[in-house]
């Protein structure tokens, strides 16, 4: 496998453990991150000493902050290819989002991807794109509304507001809530189990839960809605703005 430098990857007693290795920055992505992300899920779905997949952090501030606002008003989002949702949803393995801190942004979207979510209790989930100009289409937003309904998915994605970890458990966007000191002891709970069951009877349920998804692209709606996004400077804007610490000023678009 390729070297990984944001990304630690291990496997032991059949679980392949991916943790986000930026924990000074909250495990925000950059572009590098992300493709060192798809590596390690590309490689834990084909190896056939691993059964389980649990995607994680380093350190106990967060799961992942989303994307790096430095990398991001640098341009980043624009050619980017997020693939990681997809692939951890066709990941022919159990995967497990085990979030300690903040799930936001990307972090919310892969934790929510995951066929499971295990959280500490002083998480916090929640989305930012609207408040920062960071535009998210198709199946990321999409797949928000199959697990915890219309309603609810609308309010997480257009507020962007910042939620517990028991009150995602409440919406069902999370399976279970511990204290930080026992979210190892759950998480191995739950791998325990799955790794108790068949393999392929688990690959068949995964590829039936599929059927239900919309597998369409960011790009595919972002160009379709707003093709000259990226130019009109309501992208910058909204980075920019978070660097300074001030509220954006996106009234010039509205």
């Amino acid at each position: 496998m390729t070297e990984l430098q944001d990304i630690l990857f291990s496997v032991s007693d059949q679980v392949a453990t991916i943790a986000i290795n930026r924990p000074k920055v909250l495990n925000a992505l950059t572009g590098d991150t992300i493709r060192e992300l798809e590596v390690a899920i590309e490689e834990a779905s084909k190896r056939k000493d691993v059964g389980v997949v649990v995607l994680t952090g380093v350190g106990d501030r967060a799961f992942c902050a989303g994307g790096d606002v430095n990398w991001e008003a640098a341009g980043g989002l624009k050619d980017l290819d997020f693939r990681i949702n997809r692939m951890l949803a066709e990941c022919p393995k159990p995967t497990i989002a085990r979030v300690n801190g903040y799930a936001i942004a990307a972090g919310n979207h892969m934790a929510y991807f995951c066929d499971f979510t295990i959280a500490s209790e002083h998480s916090i989930f929640g989305q930012n794109g609207p408040r920062i100009g960071s535009p998210a289409a198709g199946h990321i937003v999409a797949h928000l509304a199959n697990i915890i309904g219309h309603k609810r998915a609308r309010e997480m994605w257009m507020l962007a507001r910042k939620h517990s970890a028991q009150q995602m458990l409440d919406w069902g966007l999370i399976n279970a809530v511990v204290p930080a000191d026992k979210l190892d002891e759950e998480v191995k709970r739950w791998c325990d189990d799955l790794l108790a069951l068949s393999p392929t009877c688990l690959k068949i349920l995964k590829a039936s839960f599929r059927k239900i998804m919309d597998w369409t692209e960011l790009d595919e709606i972002v160009n379709s809605v707003a093709p000259d996004y990226f130019e009109t400077g309501e992208q910058l804007e909204g980075a920019t703005a978070f660097l300074e610490k001030r509220r954006p000023d996106f009234s010039r678009w509205r």
